[in-house]
């Protein structure tokens, strides 16, 4: 029987240097562990949205056998940032209070680029199988939000995946339609394993499995999303949306075949 899925909670001791990429402005921190993260806070542009979405992305990513660096969550004393000169980065870590997303910080590592790096057919089909599900938008050319790290693949950064999150109404609607802009995916031309890939995954991914990935997202991501429901209904949503996916997966991979 497998062990529980939980992540590590981590208190961060040392801001190291911000990010300065889109408008969420991540940073590297030392924690009271000893390593060093990738800050994702909660006070940012897109909010808790963006870390459920990481959290979810890449712990599914993790289940299928792909790497994903550690997650933690990453601990923010309310003191903590006083001393930052930078005012914006004060306002942000003052709004980022208690627990954000920490991504374990690959030293050395450098962004896959598909002229450089070549991968294989098969990896390159799970990787947008993963992106198909979670309805990941952020995966393209110019930011492929991947990394090579000792001669291996990571996937990082999932935040913008899950994107009917950000009205919430219409998520069963969401839950079937193809994912925006998937012509654009850096992988698309490559993989074309995906019908292949399809059945093996769902062997791997048990609707247990994404229940325990969904039980992961703390209550105070969730706090103040559609406050009609309860937080346990907020997270149930997030489950219904994926097995619905996943249960059009054939669907869905004929449309994203068309494209290519």
């Amino acid at each position: 029987m497998n062990d529980k899925l939980e992540l590590r909670t981590v208190k961060v001791v040392n801001y190291i240097t911000p990010l300065r990429e889109g408008g969420s402005l991540p940073a590297i921190a030392e924690a009271d562990d000893g390593f060093l993260y990738v800050i994702k806070f909660s006070g940012a542009g897109q909010g808790t949205n963006a870390l459920i979405a990481d959290l979810v992305g890449a712990e599914l990513a993790r289940a299928i056998g792909l790497r994903v660096p550690e997650l933690v969550f990453a601990e923010l004393d309310e003191a903590f940032g006083r001393t930052e000169p930078d005012e914006e980065i004060q306002d942000l870590l003052r709004a980022s209070t208690g627990l954000n997303l920490g991504i374990h910080f690959l030293s050395g590592a450098i962004t896959y680029d598909p002229i450089v790096n070549k991968m294989d057919n098969e990896t390159a089909s799970k990787i947008l199988w993963l992106d198909i599900i979670i309805a990941n938008v952020d995966r393209t050319v110019r930011n492929t939000n991947m990394l090579v790290w000792q001669k291996e693949l990571w996937l990082i950064d999932h935040g913008a995946a899950l994107y009917f999150h950000h009205t919430w109404d219409n998520w069963k609607e969401q839950s079937l339609k193809p994912v925006l802009n998937i012509k654009d995916h850096v992988l698309l031309p490559i993989a074309t394993e995906l019908e292949k890939v399809d059945k093996e995954i769902k062997q791997l991914l048990p609707l247990e499995k994404i229940r325990e990935i969904v039980s992961l997202i703390p209550d105070s991501w969730l706090v103040g999303k559609n406050t009609d429901w309860t937080l346990e209904q907020k997270r149930d949503v997030y489950y219904q949306f994926l097995v619905n996916r996943i249960n059009h997966s054939s669907e869905l991979i004929k449309q994203v075949m068309h494209e290519r």
